[in-house]
């Protein structure tokens, strides 16, 4: 088993919208099996969401909400250069930014 650690870089920004949804979707949906239903992909959510939890000043701030905004609307300007384009899940993503349209290959098959 490989045990070497990977470090993942992330904005304050990206890291703190990360780590509300993450919240939403592992405590207060309580439907993490529903959305990831392979067990094996909630360690690394756990110990990613466990990281940026004891990382952020936010999540304990009484303006939680509109830091959360602000980042979120940092965070689309950055992606879609100013216009709020947010995608909702089953949307037409051929206008989102090439990160979002990353194919990946079949077992067998080179990316």
């Amino acid at each position: 088993m490989d045990k070497e650690a990977i470090t993942i870089r992330l904005t304050h920004d990206q890291a703190f919208v990360l780590s509300d949804w993450l919240y939403q979707v592992m405590f207060q949906s309580n439907d993490l099996e529903g959305i990831v239903p392979d067990r094996a992909v909630w360690s690394p959510i756990y110990t990613i969401s466990g990281t940026l939890d004891s990382t952020l000043s936010e999540i304990v701030m009484p303006d939680y909400g509109p830091r959360l905004e602000a980042a979120k609307e940092r965070l689309r300007a950055d992606l879609y250069g100013g216009a709020d384009k947010s995608t909702a899940p089953g949307q037409d993503t051929t206008d989102a930014p090439q990160a979002h349209r990353i194919e990946r290959g079949t077992p067998g098959e080179p990316r």
